[in-house]
């Protein structure tokens, strides 16, 4: 009975360290916001970031934020933001919010970067995001800097991806920084871990080249319109051509 209960007693605390280490990402398409609606055509404040971006830790260079703009920018200096769930100015990439990350400062520059930790699916083999970026921006995942690869583009935002497979089915720290820099806007939204795995550069290459040769219309041989005049002159420079290429002696003069 004793063993018993000692067994019992090891299996729920395994079963409680998996879930306080291995928890999820949360609110990684910025949808779980709670806020307050602005009127539309307003601007709004500051607002707690526990409430705008659940799940996600704050920093303006290294100092860490407990305030984040709702509906509003800075002029200048760095901030993180968020748009919605009501925003007359465009800027929303997907759903009703959209992350903005602002690096600024006076002289100055400070990164603005939002960061979590959780586990990484077991089948994800890449880390794919929608984003408009103005500045510098990098995305580690357990420190490491992930090689950011175009995949697609729309009116609004580009769909970037990079490999993640080496880190499928581990704890880790996803970080998304806009690097210090004067005052700029970047976009971040509908962040997700997928099973699809992210193209070679050089098949991606040689894609773009293989659709870029559809479009391209073959020039067509240039035609001579045949007459007396040309005939004769064509005729004398192929003979010309054919005696200087093989010297041949001119035994017409």
């Amino acid at each position: 009975m004793k063993h018993m209960r000692i067994s019992c007693f090891a299996v729920i605390s395994l079963i409680l360290l998996q879930r306080a280490c291995g928890q999820e990402f949360q609110d990684l398409d910025f949808e779980s916001a709670s806020l307050s609606p602005i009127p539309p055509g307003q601007f709004g404040g500051e607002v707690s970031i526990t409430n705008a971006l659940p799940g996600w830790t704050g920093f303006l260079g290294t100092f860490q934020v407990s305030q984040v703009l709702q509906n509003n920018f800075t002029l200048g200096l760095a901030s993180i933001d968020i748009l919605g769930p009501v925003w007359s100015y465009g800027g929303i990439i997907e759903g009703q919010y959209t992350l903005i990350l602002q690096p600024g400062g006076n002289g100055m520059y400070q990164s603005a970067s939002v960061s979590q930790t959780g586990l990484v699916p077991a089948d994800a083999r890449s880390l794919q995001f929608k984003g408009s970026l103005n500045s510098s921006c990098s995305v580690t995942l357990g420190g490491r800097d992930l090689s950011l690869i175009p995949l697609g583009a729309s009116a609004n935002y580009t769909l970037y991806g990079a490999d993640i497979s080496s880190f499928a089915g581990q704890v880790q720290t996803l970080a998304i920084t806009a690097l210090a820099a004067p005052n700029t806007t970047d976009y971040f939204d509908s962040i997700t871990f997928s099973y699809s795995a992210i193209p070679e550069p050089s098949a991606l290459s040689l894609f773009a080249i293989c659709v870029l040769g559809l479009y391209i219309e073959p020039k067509k041989p240039k035609t001579v319109q045949a007459t007396p005049m040309n005939a004769a002159v064509l005729s004398l420079s192929s003979r010309a051509g054919f005696r200087h290429r093989y010297g041949v002696p001119d035994l017409g003069r």
